[in-house]
């Protein structure tokens, strides 16, 4: 849930050095339990969790891929001109698809720029953000604010329901300001999203169908990107914090001009109240795109922490207690939004590897293996 847009993570991130070139993976003619994979050309030696791997998209930059609740098709975002779309919109694949040579269906509007789709519980209904109500074209993207790298936070962000048609069927905010960052419990009763609509950028619930909103942060800084636990009892999520005078008044300014400097982020968890608020990392640098563990005792999330320069960004695991910290991934650019499907057996998540050296991020299944 992107919560990020990907094209600023491109341009600030993976410019500064380029996608190790590997050979494009062959293809097992034998199926596996859910789709064809590939040998594993794609998975670096360190890479233990990985079994196999699957490249699935093959141009453009997609992310934030979010499993049905019956684990047979994905909701992507992307902004992939070949497929039509001039800035982010929603795309809708059936597992065990490759998009080298095929077009997915865009089931967003076409219109403004979208972000963080995520399945309903029907599995055929989606619920994600969108700026198309204010206007048809795409809202342009600062990327640098008095020489700092910045994230645009659009007040036309409104929070929308559509079937697999791409037919909206439900708008569920109607509040001024930014509201966006929708993810659903796998309990399939509550929505979690961000809102600017206190003033700041918090997290709130509310039942699926738009009823009894509660705001559930309250501490200044950008609280977002969350998800429920496994259980739907926990919500995890990324902030930003600013601690001392002189940040208080650069984030209240940023925000002010609908911006957020997302360089120096945290994950916090709490429970699906807000209650029992806590710090889980305390790294450095930017760590987000957290994602519960199928058991429920451990966090998968981004990192650049143990980068000097802001880069590479790769996975990491971490129990909830903020205890054994591990890292998942060992690529040399970008390796960000990971989704473990419901059955636990896969992990989407995006990458820059294999990208011939182009800034294109595409999307990966690997069958996970503890």
């Amino acid at each position: 849930m992107i919560r990020i847009p990907i094209l600023l993570l491109l341009i600030c991130f993976i410019s500064c050095k380029e996608t190790p070139k590997q050979e494009e993976p062959s293809i097992k003619k034998e199926e596996t339990s859910l789709m064809q994979m590939s040998v594993d050309t794609l998975i670096y030696p360190e890479e233990l969790h990985f079994k196999s791997i699957q490249q699935v998209t093959y141009g453009g930059n997609n992310a934030e891929a979010y499993w049905s609740f019956d684990d047979k098709q994905l909701i992507f975002q992307s902004d992939y001109d070949k497929w039509g779309a001039e800035c982010d919109q929603m795309f809708l694949l059936d597992v065990g698809e490759l998009l080298n040579k095929k077009t997915p269906p865009m089931i967003s509007t076409g219109k403004g720029r979208t972000t963080c789709a995520y399945f309903l519980p029907d599995n055929k209904h989606i619920v994600y953000a969108s700026t198309h109500l204010v206007d048809d074209a795409c809202p342009e993207v600062p990327l640098r604010k008095n020489g700092k790298y910045v994230w645009p936070i659009f007040d036309s962000y409104d929070i929308f329901v559509a079937d697999l048609e791409g037919n909206i069927t439900a708008q569920l905010t109607n509040e001024v300001g930014y509201d966006a960052e929708p993810t659903v419990s796998p309990m399939g009763d509550k929505i979690v999203f961000t809102s600017t609509r206190s003033g700041d950028l918090e997290l709130y619930t509310m039942n699926i169908d738009g009823s009894d909103v509660k705001q559930i942060t309250d501490e200044l800084g950008y609280d977002g990107g969350a998800f429920f636990s496994p259980d739907g009892t926990k919500i995890i999520f990324r902030s930003s914090r600013p601690k001392t005078d002189a940040e208080v008044k650069e984030y209240k300014d940023l925000l002010a001009r609908g911006l957020v400097q997302p360089t120096e982020m945290e994950l916090f968890i709490c429970n699906a109240d807000g209650s029992d608020l806590r710090q889980l990392t305390n790294l450095g640098n930017a760590s987000w795109s957290p994602f519960f563990h199928p058991s429920g005792e451990k966090i998968i999330f981004s990192s650049n922490w143990e980068a000097a320069g802001g880069f590479p960004f790769n996975l990491y695991m971490i129990d909830l207690d903020g205890k054994n910290l591990k890292r998942v991934t060992h690529g040399k650019t970008f390796d960000a939004f990971p989704v473990f499907s419901n059955d636990g057996k896969y992990l989407a998540f995006s990458s820059n590897r294999n990208n011939g050296g182009t800034r294109d991020t595409n999307l990966f299944i690997a069958e996970w293996q503890e």
